[in-house]
């Protein structure tokens, strides 16, 4: 092609490919018809199913072009009104999402400025933002300030980064890997396991510490079980703790197991994703102990109540965090003299990663904490509340929680599980509110997560008139109390 020819095929492709950036008046009107579909979708969730299962329709991509309200009416239908409403404050299966408006915004901003916040000379004010959310993280649970973190997509991730940290410290590799020993509960979170099937540890010796009625790790039998590996030529080197477990809402007894961890030398983590920042309420003093681990993960899409996807790691062994994910390349040289632990990429698996920063940062600037540590006073209170009507309606109910999840079953007559099993589906069936089960001490048990910030003790009543009106149809069926 000469010139002209290049000029004249530019000209047509400019058209074109300007479609994706809208004028002013456009943007405007696509904005709205957005803001007025988002403030219709909260205003609505009161009234709304927090379960309803229904085959999705055709979601494929063509080569055609639609209107807005056409693809949010779509979205409403196939997406928000399917499955478990995860905003709505009628979640209180799993553990609760949250969906804060202030984050919302932030995330909109991100995606319109996109900042790229992995490298600090690339974008020095989202980094530093990052590193000033970790730092209040750091001041809430008391780490110290040489210690390193970074925000992640959420726990999973957080984990990884930890247990990577914690294998590189203690050399874990080769020949040393099936000798080597972790221990945890058997209440830890399952995305424990898998991190360490990731990172190339499938095959360490797990061992499971046993629990107490409440569900907590025995320290001594902690201890015992490192005496006993050591005198058999083990290699012990990691403990993971739990504050509060999805299945029971217990917090380990975190300042004795650091005790254990520290007589014997070891690695010791805390798995805070779901109750960690219930440190910030009135039940303060069971995380005693917190700011001993070597490293933490919690999750601000949990207990902050923030949208999914960010979750956060502290580690107070940088060298090791280090030594896991800081990696360069010729194309990133302008970037070399910076500061290594300035750049949130030198700590994490992620080079590009989503700017997580803004989304925690604007809502504790726009409200203050004040509101964020009232909504877990409120979720407290309410899981008291629930078990209480639960078992005023001749429910059984698992042992008090240190948090806000707990669990219950129906002591029927004949095949407990079984038709415990049977109220669950028929529960889902009903969907006015949600709630999910687990097996616990071998029992089937249905779960109440009670997280949601726009939770309310209306809801509350509403899921005991759901579980009451699904009790009496199970009943009717087969004809027994």
């Amino acid at each position: 092609m000469n010139t002209d020819e290049i000029v004249k095929e530019l000209s047509q492709l400019a058209i074109s490919s300007g479609k994706l950036n809208p004028a002013e008046a456009e943007r405007k009107a696509l904005l709205n018809e957005v803001a007025a579909y988002a403030n219709r979708f909260i205003s609505g969730l009161d009234k709304v199913k927090g379960f309803v299962e229904k085959e999705v329709a055709d979601l494929s991509i063509k080569n055609n072009t639609s209107a807005i309200g056409d693809l949010l009416l779509q979205y409403q239908t196939e997406v928000a009104e399917n499955g478990i409403n995860a905003a709505s404050p009628k979640h209180l299966g799993y553990i609760p999402g949250g969906g804060v408006f202030a984050s919302a915004l932030a995330d909109f901003i991100v995606a319109v400025t996109n900042p790229f916040a992995s490298a600090y000379f690339a974008s020095p004010g989202a980094a530093h933002m990052e590193n000033k959310v970790v730092d209040w993280l750091k001041s809430v649970f008391l780490f110290p300030e040489n210690s390193v973190g970074c925000l992640t997509s959420g726990g999973s991730v957080s984990t990884l980064i930890a247990f990577t940290a914690a294998r590189d410290k203690f050399q874990i590799k080769n020949e040393k890997i099936t000798g080597s020993v972790v221990y945890l509960s058997e209440q830890v979170h399952h995305s424990t396991q898998k991190a360490l099937r990731i990172i190339g540890l499938e095959d360490v010796i797990i061992r499971y510490i046993p629990i107490d009625k409440e569900h907590r790790i025995i320290p001594n039998s902690l201890n015992e079980l490192i005496i006993k590996d050591k005198a058999n030529g083990l290699n012990p080197f990691l403990i993971i703790a739990t504050a509060g477990t999805t299945d029971t809402g217990t917090v380990d007894p975190l300042n004795e197991i650091a005790d254990v961890a520290g007589l014997h030398h070891l690695w010791f983590h805390i798995d805070g994703a779901y109750g960690g920042f219930f440190i910030l309420s009135s039940k303060k003093e069971l995380f005693k102990g917190i700011e001993r681990a070597d490293s933490l993960i919690v999750d601000p899409h949990k207990g902050l109540f923030l949208p999914y996807g960010v979750g956060a790691v502290l580690v107070k062994d940088s060298d090791a965090v280090l030594h896991s994910h800081y990696y360069t390349a010729n194309y990133m040289q302008d970037a070399n003299n910076v500061e290594l632990l300035k750049s949130p990429a030198n700590l994490s698996p992620e080079l590009t990663k989503h700017f997580r920063g803004l989304r925690v940062w604007l809502p504790l600037q726009l409200h203050g904490t004040e509101p964020f540590i009232a909504c877990l006073e409120e979720k407290l209170l309410l899981t008291k509340y629930f078990r209480i009507q639960l078992n005023q309606r001749g429910f059984c109910t698992g042992p008090e929680p240190d948090l806000s999840v707990s669990y219950f079953w129906y002591p029927f007559i004949l095949d407990e599980d079984q038709n415990n099993r049977l109220l669950m589906q028929e529960i889902h069936r009903d969907g006015a509110v949600f709630l999910s089960s687990s097996i616990i001490d071998g029992r089937f048990v249905i779960r109440m997560a009670i997280l949601a910030f726009r939770t309310k003790k209306e809801t509350i009543d509403e899921a005991v008139e759901m579980i009451e009106r699904c009790l009496k149809k199970v009943q009717q069926n087969l004809q027994q109390p």
